[in-house]
């Protein structure tokens, strides 16, 4: 199937961002941005659990419960990630690299699932990784089903009202290319986030 047009750039936004975090996680090297290759040094379980300031929300043990201010652990198996019912806490929880990761990787699989899998997985569903190397793998199997997804469609499918049925946001009233759309920016921000993490952490003095 031919790729429509408008899904080009928006491929092009997504699969750069993918790479740039993929890489900024696991290493060896990093695009600098102007073609230099800079090393990395690949993310550890310490540093994927770092919580940098107290009452963090991050991912958990099941078995331990939920950290401070959260009244849940989001996701099935032997890990969660913390949350609450709505509204959320005011202000917002300062949230670890492994939350953020947690969430990005949930969001892209149970998207993927929606347009164009078996339409059911919810995050009951999702299994958080307790650790950094599976996290890393478990976000790319993610990135990998969201990709195949988007693929999958043509001009009609992007026009579609609800083509992504996931359930935990506003994808019942959203034409598909505006999803896309969202999920790119998701991964933007949030892949942004991680890296300035990824040099606090790097710096902090206590460490």
């Amino acid at each position: 199937m031919t790729l429509p047009p408008r899904l080009v750039p928006l491929l092009s936004e997504f699969d750069f961002a993918r790479t740039r975090l993929t890489e900024r996680l696991a290493g060896p090297t990093l695009d600098s941005g102007n073609g230099t290759r800079v090393a990395v040094t690949p993310l550890t379980d310490e540093e994927y659990r770092w919580e940098p300031v107290p009452g963090c929300w991050s991912v958990r043990r099941h078995a331990d419960g939920p950290g401070e201010g959260a009244t849940q652990l989001v996701g099935g198996g032997e890990w969660g990630r913390d949350g609450a019912g709505y509204p959320p806490p005011e202000p917002a929880r300062f949230t670890t690299l492994a939350w953020r990761l947690s969430h990005l990787t949930e969001m892209l699989l149970l998207r993927a699932d929606h347009a164009g899998g078996s339409r059911s997985l919810t995050r009951d569903d999702y299994r958080a990784s307790g650790d950094a190397r599976s996290a890393i793998a478990a976000f790319d199997a993610a990135a990998t089903a969201w990709r195949a997804a988007v693929l999958a469609a043509d001009d009609a499918t992007l026009d579609t009202v609800g083509h992504c049925g996931y359930p935990y946001g506003g994808d019942a009233e959203e034409p598909f290319w505006e999803i896309v759309w969202w999920v790119n920016q998701e991964l933007l921000h949030h892949g942004a986030e991680i890296a300035l993490l990824r040099d606090l952490y790097r710096w902090s003095p206590e460490l």
